[in-house]
């Protein structure tokens, strides 16, 4: 475990040469989600009965029981691996796959966020960039960049990084702007050497004083279903399970349009929770 400083993290907007480190750090955060997910949905009483009727009907035709068993929970496993979202390997979102490109910052000046830590502490955070070597092939090669219209740029919305030194060692990831004054957080990752630091709720808090100074008034968090750890982790953060609140009734057709990722037979494959600015 790497002590974090946390008044030293600077809090900025992507940029398109921060992708593939982003994406590493997604990858790695990621790891073993979607299996989980997986094993959750074969767990479930109705998943279990079509199983075990498959492999009754099986049973008869291949006059082996172990391939009768093996076979339609192996197709399942695939037919899950294919159609099941991929953006539910931290927090959900609505799209199978994240506009990287689309949602890279490309003003001159970066755009952060406040960090809290800094006015307790004093310290100005530094942010370096790393030094790489670039050969003679790579300073003829020009990088062709991608046109990026204001339509795409508005779908993809905003991720943040968190940079401390020059590394980057957490993103979090908002949703594009649907409906008005709310936000949603689609993703969140730290790296794994910065985990219990206080790294996420730093990103969290942090984007949530910058939505709420923008006219937002909540912020909705789709938490995969088997993670325990996210879901305390949120409600730790002032956040509550969609369908908990005693209150709900007064704005219910708001809420229901903030709908849990579902799968294979409708089982959820995400808790929804939200916050009130």
């Amino acid at each position: 475990m790497v002590r974090l400083e946390l008044d030293q993290v600077v809090m900025r907007r992507m940029k398109e040469d921060d992708i593939e480190v982003v994406k590493a750090l997604i990858k790695e955060g990621c790891e073993g989600t979607e299996n989980r997910l997986i094993l959750h949905i074969l767990t479930r009483p109705l998943c279990l009965f079509i199983l075990a009727v498959f492999s009754s009907i099986l049973r008869c035709l291949v006059h082996s029981f172990i391939l009768a068993l093996a076979i339609p929970v192996f197709l399942l496993i695939v037919f899950l691996k294919i159609t099941m979202p991929r953006s539910t390997g931290v927090l959900g979102s609505s799209r199978p796959y994240w506009d990287y490109v689309g949602s890279s910052y490309r003003g001159t000046q970066d755009e952060t966020l406040q960090n809290p830590y800094c006015r307790i502490s004093g310290k100005t955070p530094v942010t370096r960039k790393p030094r790489r070597r670039i050969g003679p092939k790579e300073k003829d090669k020009e990088t062709p960049t991608e046109k990026v219209t204001a339509e795409r740029e508005q779908s993809a919305g905003q991720v943040w990084v968190a940079d401390c030194e020059g590394d980057i060692i957490g993103c979090i990831f908002r949703d594009s702007e649907r409906r008005a004054g709310i936000r949603r957080i689609c993703r969140l990752v730290t790296g794994s050497w910065y985990r219990r630091e206080g790294l996420g709720r730093l990103l969290v808090q942090s984007l949530e004083q910058r939505e709420r100074e923008s006219g937002a008034h909540r912020v909705y968090a789709h938490v995969p279903y088997p993670s325990k750890v996210a879901e305390v982790f949120f409600r730790k953060l002032g956040y509550q399970q969609l369908g908990e609140g005693a209150d709900e009734e007064e704005d219910d057709e708001e809420r229901k349009l903030e709908t849990a990722e579902r799968g294979f037979l409708g089982h959820p494959l995400t808790k929804v929770f939200y916050k009130d600015l």
